[in-house]
């Protein structure tokens, strides 16, 4: 994507676009309110004696949140990077949780519930991350899924939206060259940048859903605020901020159908 690349491309946006403080997109220090802000108020009492997975966890703060608010639960939270993995039990050792609350990245332990939140339009596979998500999931479990901006949402591009849709505009080639002068890690793609990005759209995840061993129990887009129109599915890719859903194995929905007679999407 993008149709302003080369020269023009490049001192258009050395001209415009300020260095970022951080790639930390999502910092949020109030989780409580973001957990039942994505999945209902009723989320932590369900999480009660339950052994929770979060899949891809950064720096552990929803996770030592979860284990703060949830005495009675263990937490694994999982992530490639292990500067984030040492922030992580940093954190958990100061809120005294690190009894319950480890952190690594990989783990053979099944969990009743898997959380992600901000970080499937940065995981570089997708597909196997749904696939690994399965494997990891206790019979009758679930899978609570939170993210955006998706691509093509104005600021889709997260680092690189250094105005609406420059993702867009500009080719990778450009923001790329751009983004080297603060950051030098040698990355050439969106895909290579710390975090990684993998220009996620709502139909691909749907689709990627539809090929794996897990099955979308209900899903939702939430628009830009107080763009309640544009969740016209015409409009979706363009105007949603944040994609939310609750996957589960397909036997369970198989389950639900013949119950209700019809599918729960």
């Amino acid at each position: 994507m993008g149709f302003i690349g080369g020269s023009l491309g490049y001192a258009a946006l050395r001209a415009i676009g300020a260095p970022p403080s951080s790639e930390n997109d999502h910092a949020d220090a109030d989780q409580d309110a973001k957990l039942e802000r994505y999945f209902g108020p009723t989320l932590i009492d369900k999480l009660s004696g339950r052994t929770i997975i979060d899949f891809g966890c950064g720096d552990g703060l929803q996770a030592v949140t979860i284990a703060r608010r949830v005495p009675d639960c263990r937490v694994i939270g999982l992530d490639i990077q292990p500067r984030f993995l040492e922030r992580a039990r940093a954190r958990a050792a100061r809120n005294d949780v690190s009894s319950r609350c480890r952190f690594a990245s990989s783990t053979a332990e099944r969990a009743d519930v898997i959380i992600s939140i901000d970080a499937f339009e940065h995981f570089e596979d997708p597909a196997g991350i749904l696939a690994a998500m399965s494997d990891l999931l206790k019979p009758g479990g679930e899978v609570l899924v939170s993210f955006g901006p998706t691509w093509l949402h104005p600021y889709g591009g997260h680092l690189f939206s250094v105005f609406p849709w420059a993702h867009l505009v500009f080719t990778e080639s450009a923001l790329i060259r751009w983004r080297t002068h603060f950051r030098n890690d040698g990355a050439t793609r969106f895909a290579e940048v710390e975090g990684g990005l993998n220009q996620i759209r709502i139909a691909e995840f749907e689709q990627l859903v539809e090929g794996s061993p897990l099955a979308i129990d209900w899903l939702e887009t939430v628009p830009i605020r107080n763009l309640s129109f544009l969740r016209w599915k015409p409009l979706r890719e363009f105007g949603t901020s944040i994609v939310r859903c609750r996957l589960v194995g397909r036997e369970a929905v198989r389950e639900k159908t013949r119950e209700t007679g019809e599918l729960a999407v």
